[in-house]
């Protein structure tokens, strides 16, 4: 069987955030699990506003993966690429029909609904893993109108022709209340994990420790936190790390300087992959109150270091973090967020157990072994 992954960016364009770990872990554990299966990467130079310096049009083996970039038209998020479009029609052509899957990577660019529409024309089976962007919360949010207008011209009907992966029972859920795919499955992110994960320690001194750590946008609720923190009365202090759009970011710090919350917040930027689990072990809550999140891959990363979480009910884990008593979950409430913070804050006991035992928990059900053969049970039924 050949799977070939058609993703709009592939690392190291980190700047994308967690999907770009998820996609490239996905691909690295299928090598190793595979019997047989043929593993192929088509994707573009895209690097947010910049291309990534990669010989396009060529195989490039990225961490063991074949991984082909090609060059784009257009920019974010759009990422219209003539000729990914051309290698996928000859490798369909190339392949038997009943040896090939098509595993389209998020939704809402031209590299994705195309690419879903070359294989619906040549009826080559198509699994399709939305990423969050098949929610209520991606519909009404940016660009909305045009979104609205390619899901009701092309957009429905493809998405009824594919099998589709969700990443969580709620995004799941999601889904189903906007299309009737053929058939939907659960199956867990793949996420990396440090080696000295156990080992990792925060202390427990004042100030209470803050972090959000992931891609700067609208959805994160980093507003709803602000106004949280600005009427609590416990000491703190709030590590920022991650990029985003420039004009939000700075007002944000705005909004922070107006709050007079700025001189106990620290700007990071983008956090490199190598040193983001050190920045997780280093604090002692990692917070999330976003609007919407379909999984959230930082908040098993930093559940793997010990770290405890706050999170926001809407994020994809929550039911996850709560049936394993790893954190606290909030509605979007900012009495309800301010509530939870001091709580968490005054609650040692709690994270000094959290920090011991989420690590084993962790590995054990994100092992990417059994999830990565979850994943080549579904190609197989698919």
């Amino acid at each position: 069987m050949k799977i070939i992954h058609i993703t709009a960016s592939y690392k190291p364009a980190y700047i994308y955030g967690g999907p770009i770990q998820s996609v490239a872990s996905l691909c690295e554990a299928l090598l190793k699990v595979g019997d047989g299966e043929e593993i192929q990467v088509l994707t573009t130079t895209a690097n947010g506003t910049e291309e990534l310096e990669v010989q396009p049009g060529k195989v490039n083996l990225i961490d063991g993966v074949p991984v082909t970039y090609f060059k784009r038209l257009t920019k974010d998020h759009s990422h219209f690429s003539p000729k990914l479009l051309i290698a996928l029609r000859r490798a369909i052509r190339q392949t038997p029909d009943s040896k090939l899957i098509i595993h389209i990577h998020a939704w809402w660019n031209l590299v994705s609904v195309l690419s879903c529409l070359i294989a619906k024309w040549y009826e080559i089976p198509v699994m399709l893993s939305p990423r969050g962007m098949l929610t209520s919360y991606s519909f009404n949010n940016r660009k909305s109108i045009s979104k609205n207008l390619i899901h009701k011209l092309l957009g429905k009907k493809l998405l009824k022709y594919c099998h589709i992966h969700a990443t969580s029972e709620q995004e799941k859920q999601d889904i189903l209340k906007i299309i009737e795919p053929k058939s939907i499955t659960v199956i867990p992110n793949l996420v990396s994990f440090p080696l000295t994960a156990s080992g990792l320690q925060a202390s427990t001194d004042d100030p209470f420790r803050l972090l959000f750590l992931s891609r700067i946008e609208e959805k994160k609720g980093l507003e709803l936190l602000f106004e949280a923190l600005a009427s609590i009365k416990i000491p703190w202090r709030l590590t920022i790390g991650g990029s985003g759009n420039a004009k939000y970011i700075e007002s944000l710090k705005l909004k922070a300087e107006n709050l007079k919350l700025s001189d106990r917040i620290n700007w990071l930027g983008l956090v490199n992959k190598e040193d983001k689990f050190n920045l997780m072990a280093d604090h002692d809550l990692t917070v999330l109150t976003s609007y919407n999140e379909n999984f959230a891959n930082v908040v098993i990363e930093s559940l793997s270091v010990g770290t405890p979480v706050l999170i926001s009910g809407h994020v994809g884990l929550a039911d996850y973090v709560a049936d394993k008593e790893l954190g606290w979950i909030t509605s979007l409430n900012i009495n309800e967020i301010k509530t939870e913070l001091v709580s968490s804050y005054r609650d040692t006991v709690n994270r000094k157990k959290i920090r011991i035992v989420a690590p084993r928990i962790i590995k054990d059900d994100f092992n990417d072994i059994t999830l990565a053969n979850k994943y080549i049970e579904l190609y197989n039924r698919i």
